[in-house]
């Protein structure tokens, strides 16, 4: 398939680990298109005019009220859906995750109707989650093991 032939949604990610062994997860409300709620990553949506990594800086203190500084990429994935109820066109969305820190803010959710309910910390030791987890915050989890 062409290029042209399918919408494209370019997103952005933090992986925020602290010293207790905690990653930094948001609680994804669903939206206004009926998605399923659950756990995800801090990050998002890069606008049209946007830097991937100034995206997720923006992204990361919408949804968490955390300053961060984005390090190197900790994995790149993509996901396609051939059209369908939602969507007339086929569509990939291409993610970036980036190893990020804090350096100011503090956790709190200070975007105003979006789909970030609150922000919490969540032990890896606690995966799998029973509630439903994005398949981001899984590969995540997953590059950080092989990170050791």
């Amino acid at each position: 398939m062409h290029f042209t032939d399918y919408d494209t949604r370019l997103a952005a990610y933090a992986v925020l680990v602290n010293e207790s062994g905690e990653i930094l997860l948001t609680w994804f409300n669903g939206g206004s298109d009926g998605g399923r709620p659950g756990w995800s990553l801090p990050g998002g949506g890069v606008e049209y005019d946007e830097g991937v990594e100034d995206a997720v800086v923006r992204e990361v203190h919408e949804e968490t009220g955390y300053v961060v500084e984005i390090g190197s990429i900790l994995a790149m994935h993509h996901v396609t859906a051939p059209p369908g109820p939602r969507s007339r066109r086929a569509y990939r969305s291409q993610r970036f995750l980036f190893d990020a820190r804090i350096v100011g803010g503090r956790l709190g959710t200070v975007e105003v109707d979006g789909t970030t309910d609150f922000a919490r910390w969540v032990a890896l030791a606690d995966f799998p989650l029973r509630e439903h987890t994005a398949d981001i915050v899984e590969l995540a989890v997953e590059r950080l093991g092989r990170r050791g």
